[in-house]
């Protein structure tokens, strides 16, 4: 199934329903007075976390939701029935934005939370709660209020404990086929990653980590650039960053590819670029053994440790990096998400 990772929906919470005017009219009862009941509260809209969907594909088509209206009063004190209100499933770690300003909204982190986006109009009351020793025959009910309506942005960003990111080319969907059972496409052209990836690092059978691939980052990503910046919110659920950098083209432009990746990600968010990330110098197969001390040592001078060196074709070196990224994941604690 495509990953569909945001979505833009209209959430109507139902009106309350009106007061009632009404008298109490029986037979050898004089002088009744005022009977008219209050109506019933407007449904509200809800989103409730669930764990089996993973996609926000339901609401392709669908983009229009509307609670119940609450009932209005009737005669004898009887109250309108409350409107239903409406629960909409969406996958864990979605976050809601309102269109209109921007504002978050909230974001759903476990199964079965829940988050009120639309709140249900009050019920207005019946002239019954306006009787007084000074108006015994109140003829006055108010209408139940309108229920919240908003436009809403539903983002999913991915779960994951580390990313990759790096230009396109750089060897990130073949480095994820090399380590998980995740099978991206591959090819020797850019941008062959569309939607964001996820695998599952198997370390050993009781140690396991989630990585997630997103597609390439190129210059100009802040200013639109290219298709990652579409999708650099989702390293920002993830503790470790796994940077990958194409070291077949040599060291002057593999140095110019790693700046261009991380001045992106300083321009995107500060906090991403300050977060843990590990350079991984890639295609190593394809640079002379010779050079291979000497093109780690110049990155290390500009970027510091950790740097690694694998080929992720090959597989050398990734498994070796993937239990250095389980030993990190385990021993760092979580400052947050996720």
């Amino acid at each position: 199934m495509k990953f569909v990772d945001e979505a833009i929906i209209r959430a109507e919470a139902g009106d309350g329903g009106s007061g009632c005017t009404s008298f109490r009219r029986e037979k050898f009862v004089p002088r009744g007075g005022p009977d008219g009941g209050d109506g019933g509260d407007g449904g509200s809209v809800l989103l409730e976390a669930d764990s089996g969907l993973n996609t926000l594909v339901d609401f392709r088509y669908r983009r229009r939701f509307r609670a119940g209206r609450g009932e209005d009063g009737r005669g004898r004190n009887c109250r309108g029935a409350t409107g239903a209100d409406l629960v909409l499933n969406v996958p864990v770690g979605t976050a809601v934005f309102a269109t209109e300003t921007g504002e978050r909204i909230g974001e759903l982190m476990a199964a079965g939370e829940r988050l009120e986006v639309a709140r249900g109009g009050r019920h207005g009351v019946g002239n019954a709660r306006f009787k007084s020793s000074t108006n015994r025959a109140p003829r006055r009910s108010t209408p139940g209020a309108r229920g919240e309506s908003r436009e809403l942005r539903l983002e999913l960003g991915l779960l994951a404990h580390a990313g990759l990111l790096g230009q396109p080319n750089a060897g990130k969907s073949t480095f994820l086929r090399a380590v998980s059972a995740a099978r991206p496409r591959v090819a020797d052209y850019p941008f062959t990653t569309l939607h964001p990836q996820l695998g599952v690092v198997l370390v050993d059978p009781l140690r396991s980590f989630v990585l997630a691939d997103i597609p390439g980052i190129i210059e100009g990503a802040a200013e639109g650039a290219g298709l990652g910046l579409a999708f650099l919110r989702h390293l920002l659920r993830t503790r470790l960053l796994l940077h990958l950098v194409d070291a077949s083209v040599g060291a002057p432009a593999a140095l110019a590819d790693a700046r261009a990746v991380a001045a992106e990600l300083r321009r995107y968010r500060p906090e991403l670029a300050s977060r843990e990330r590990w350079l991984v110098l890639n295609k190593m197969d394809l640079v002379p053994p010779s050079e291979h001390a000497a093109l780690r040592e110049t990155f290390v001078s500009e970027f510091g440790e950790p740097v690694y060196q694998v080929q992720a074709l090959g597989g050398k070196g990734c498994r070796e990096l993937c239990a250095e990224a389980m030993t990190w994941i385990e021993e760092d604690p979580p400052r947050g998400r996720p």
